[in-house]
């Protein structure tokens, strides 16, 4: 019988348990919301790395083809021309792992829930 894999407990620890080619992805979206969001604190929700302020703003996975990036679904809707070109579900975004980030489209959600969470609009679900 093979031992349980330790759950990770922090972001870094998520990221380093993840294959490798999908490592650089996942680096590269954290610091994506580490610059939109300095002062949000970092951490893991429902097993994914989340960053919240008071709140969360937003988590992500790496998953099977792709990064799940999860902004709430006021976000999702409100940068719908934007993410035409990606999978998006009612609160979720998927981004390939073979494209490049749409750092600049991440950095501008991130901003959105920013204003929303000082606003105090909506909750995380919606």
């Amino acid at each position: 019988m093979k031992p349980a894999k330790a759950r990770p407990k922090t972001v870094s620890e998520y990221i380093d348990a993840s294959p490798m080619p999908l490592r650089k992805k996942l680096r590269e979206m954290r610091a994506c919301i580490r610059r939109a969001a300095p002062d949000a604190e970092e951490g893991l929700k429902w097993s994914m790395p989340a960053f919240s302020q008071g709140r969360i703003l937003v988590m992500f996975g790496g998953f099977k083809g792709h990064l799940g990036f999860y902004p709430t679904a006021a976000a999702v809707k409100a940068f719908s021309k934007e993410l035409s070109r990606f999978r998006t579900a009612r609160g979720s975004i998927q981004f390939p792992w073979e494209k490049p980030l749409p750092v600049a489209l991440i950095r501008r959600i991130v901003g959105f829930r920013l204003k929303q969470n000082r606003k105090k609009e909506g909750n995380w679900r919606s």
